[in-house]
């Protein structure tokens, strides 16, 4: 086995949009940062100041429940999938170091805009 190299990654990106990323080519024809605003109406989080782990970017979630319905993965299979493929970490805008939502936290971000009733009307925009 030959030892990691610097740009060992971006290669293998550049190899996965050769073939046909379908996840690059989906984030380039749509713009989730149109969705931020619906979705920081939908959701309440505090303000901060009890403390606590910030929450993820809500963008960065919806992006994760798109990957899901689109592959039909359910909560756990999307975490370790997320971990596991570049494809998905490139189009959530992730590095190799970054954490990544567990599935309770995906579970929970769903029922969250599922009980705001938002769900519904933000993949039908997509």
């Amino acid at each position: 086995m030959k030892q990691a190299g610097f740009f060992d990654v971006e290669e293998r990106l550049a190899r996965l949009s050769g073939l046909g990323d379908q996840l690059e080519a989906f984030s380039l024809t749509v713009d989730f940062e149109a969705f931020r605003p619906e979705l920081k109406k939908s959701l309440t989080y505090s303000d901060g100041r009890k403390g606590g782990r910030p929450p993820f970017d809500p963008v960065l979630m919806f992006k994760i429940l798109v990957i899901q319905t689109l592959n039909n993965l359910s909560d756990e299979r999307t975490e370790y999938l997320i971990n596991d493929r570049l494809s998905f970490m490139r189009f959530l805008g992730l590095g190799l170091s970054d954490r990544v939502p567990d599935a309770k936290t995906v579970w929970l971000f769903r029922e969250r805009l599922t009980q705001a009733g938002a769900i519904e009307g933000l993949y039908q925009s997509l």
